[in-house]
């Protein structure tokens, strides 16, 4: 008894053994009509096992390609499509690059980022409204991230940097939510309402 893992390495697993084995036998078959015949009843076959291959475009194309590759682009035949070439078949994908921005506070996400560029294009009270909306989730994601506690100043501070000093409370004297729920995880995020302290200052903000 003979084991797989003795046999040599199938070239197209799927195809299986039986497959690969009337491959071997079609290269060793000298008369050329003869070997162009047999090569087309290997393709009938492997037609056969992959039904779902029917409604693929150029169906017949890549079943000859996969001849090809399984008999190591040895086969010579009069087939209706060329041989493809070994170093394409076999050449590696290009690399896609991995993004390279670099951000000092990536635990705020890429999308606290995107709504701070919405939030710098409203005006008035529509921009006032988004901008507590947007601190109110800093400090959400600050608190998920360090597990600790943080002043509202440190996140106005952080919007401030983020907005390239655009957007500027750190005197404003506006509170966030309490971060009590969020350590606890008994809410799910902040109502986005601001709380202005006594004697808080009118915002504005730089464009």
């Amino acid at each position: 008894m003979k084991y797989n893992t003795e046999r040599k390495q199938l070239i197209i697993p799927e195809y299986g053994r039986h497959i690969q084995s009337m491959v071997d036998y079609c290269m060793k078959i000298e008369d050329k009509e003869k070997r162009n015949e047999f090569a087309r009843i290997i393709i009938e076959v492997m037609g056969e096992l992959n039904p779902h291959l029917r409604d693929v475009d150029d169906f017949q194309h890549k079943l000859w390609d996969q001849l090809f590759i399984m008999s190591e682009f040895q086969l010579d035949l009069d087939s209706p499509f060329p041989m493809p070439q070994r170093d394409v078949v076999y050449s590696r994908p290009d690399k896609i690059p991995y993004p390279q921005e670099e951000y000092k506070y990536k635990y705020y996400g890429k999308n606290i980022r995107k709504m701070i560029e919405v939030a710098l294009e409203w005006e008035g009270d529509k921009q006032e409204g988004l901008v507590m909306v947007i601190a109110n989730h800093m400090k959400k994601c600050y608190l998920l991230w360090n597990k600790d506690t943080v002043e509202d100043h440190t996140i106005f501070v952080h919007l401030y940097e983020m907005s390239d000093g655009k957007i500027d409370l750190r005197n404003s004297g506006e509170t966030l939510a309490s971060g009590e729920k969020y350590i606890s995880h008994s809410g799910h995020g902040s109502s986005g309402k601001s709380r202005k302290g006594k004697g808080s200052k009118s915002k504005k903000y730089n464009r």
